[in-house]
């Protein structure tokens, strides 16, 4: 492919409205443009002759750079899709959970990388990882349906029970395709982070919703991060009590890579709460960092629930603890935050909001220019937009915080006397807060 001059060189992810339009171009005989699908002789794994790989550098609009390839021979008529992330693996391990409640929701956007084990829970049914996919809920539904389907004939007479068994499963599938089975959750767990659903502006966690976790040792050897003659060391322990005067220094294992690196930690006592402890990790051999906010005491009994209006642009400077277990909304801007979301952070109302639309921002690719997704795109700007009106001071909002560890904290400028725009309230935990924050089969004695 020849090369093109400095000024004139596209870029090698082009969106895939831009590459649609450019190819189309091409072939109804529009301007001449640079070659954007490449085109490489391969093996035929079916027949073992020489068949044609073609590949696509494109950008999924609000994800990230993909490498879309299709293989085609002429010999044996073997055909086959995949799609591989571009970017590099991910610090933390990604799962992605959605509801699907209507025939729209069906044609949702999928990317499931290679790592990738998809499942639908209502069918009891697990995808385990295989190659890389970019498809849609409907996509993935008939994809797995074709794949149970074959070989239902042998099953019949040799295995009558797993012949009815996947018989169900297929006509359950059929209905959920239909638009005769909602809702139904769908939810992909990709240890690289890889992954994922399309996202619509301002929709609830309740349908919606990712969460990211630090790998196992097992997932970082399946990723091929793993180094068992490090993973043996012993991790050196910090040594004495943490005070409020210095910084302790000690090593640790990078959750991304698994090697060792160096944690510092610093304990603050912020006035009218508690003593927390401020951590900081920096990994020289991956680059992961991380900055983070522990609380610790005793568990409380109930959970609380603290609610802001911030209507003046000095609100902003507030000091905020959210902690690890502490989800935050506002309703005004259509914004939900899930517990985990973030990890821990002591800064200020204004430094938070700033972290979510830089981390919203910057998995929007608003350059798109496939007429398909404007009415996305204007969401998308809109709700960015009210954003940063609030971080602006420009808009009044109502900032609610909820721990069921009560764990977290919002600055009373009046202090020790009460705040007239804030209020605190206790919430008795549900049985799956308990679960999920491992207190239910907790035994202190």
């Amino acid at each position: 492919m020849p090369l093109l001059p400095e000024d004139e060189a596209a870029p090698l992810f082009e969106n895939v409205g831009a590459a649609v339009e450019q190819i189309d171009q091409q072939e109804t005989g529009g301007d001449e443009l640079p070659e954007i699908v490449q085109e490489i002789e391969s093996l035929c794994m079916n027949c073992e002759d020489n068949g044609t790989t073609r590949l696509l550098l494109t950008k999924i609009p609000y994800f990230r750079e993909v490498i879309i390839m299709s293989f085609e021979c002429p010999h044996c008529h073997f055909r086959s899709t995949e799609i591989q992330s571009a970017g590099e693996i991910q610090q933390r391990g990604s799962v992605y959970r959605f509801r699907v409640e209507n025939a729209e929701d069906l044609n949702r956007q999928i990317v499931k990388a290679e790592s990738c084990d998809a499942s639908f829970p209502s069918l009891e049914l697990d995808i385990p990882h295989q190659r890389g996919q970019l498809t849609t809920v409907e996509g993935l539904l008939t994809e797995v349906a074709e794949d149970l389907r074959a070989g239902q004939a042998l099953r019949r007479y040799n295995e009558p029970d797993a012949f009815a068994k996947i018989e169900e499963i297929t006509e359950a599938i059929d209905e959920m395709v239909a638009g005769k089975r909602f809702p139904f959750d769908v939810r992909l767990d990709d240890p690289a982070g890889n992954s994922w659903i399309e996202y619509s502006p301002g929709e609830p966690h309740t349908k919606w919703s990712k969460t990211d976790y630090f790998r196992t040792a097992e997932q970082n050897a399946g990723l091929g991060l793993s180094n068992a003659a490090e993973e043996d060391e012993p991790v050196e322990e910090p040594a004495g009590e943490l005070t409020n005067d210095e910084v302790h220094s000690f090593q640790a294992t990078c959750p991304s890579c698994l090697r060792r690196c160096d944690t510092k930690m610093k304990l603050v006592d912020i006035p009218h709460f508690k003593e927390v402890v401020i951590m900081s990790t920096a990994c020289d051999h991956c680059g992961y960092k991380s900055n983070e906010v522990k609380t610790g005491g005793a568990i409380p009994e109930r959970g609380s629930r603290t609610t802001l209006l911030v209507e003046e642009p000095d609100d902003l400077a507030r000091d905020i603890l959210k902690s690890e277990t502490c989800s935050l909304h506002v309703p005004e801007l259509n914004l939900d935050l899930t517990a985990g979301t973030l990890g821990g952070r002591f800064t200020t109302i204004e430094g938070l909001l700033t972290e979510v639309r830089d981390e919203l921002d910057s998995r929007v690719f608003s350059q798109t220019s496939d007429s398909m997704e404007t009415d996305r795109r204007q969401r998308w700007t809109t709700f960015l937009g009210k954003l940063q009106d609030a971080i602006d001071g420009k808009v009044k909002f109502t900032l609610i915080l909820e721990d069921p560890l009560a764990a977290s904290y919002l600055q009373n400028i009046y202090a020790p006397d009460p705040d007239p725009n804030m209020t605190i309230e206790e919430f008795d935990r549900t049985e799956e807060q308990n679960e999920d924050l491992g207190l239910t089969d907790m035994n202190v004695e």
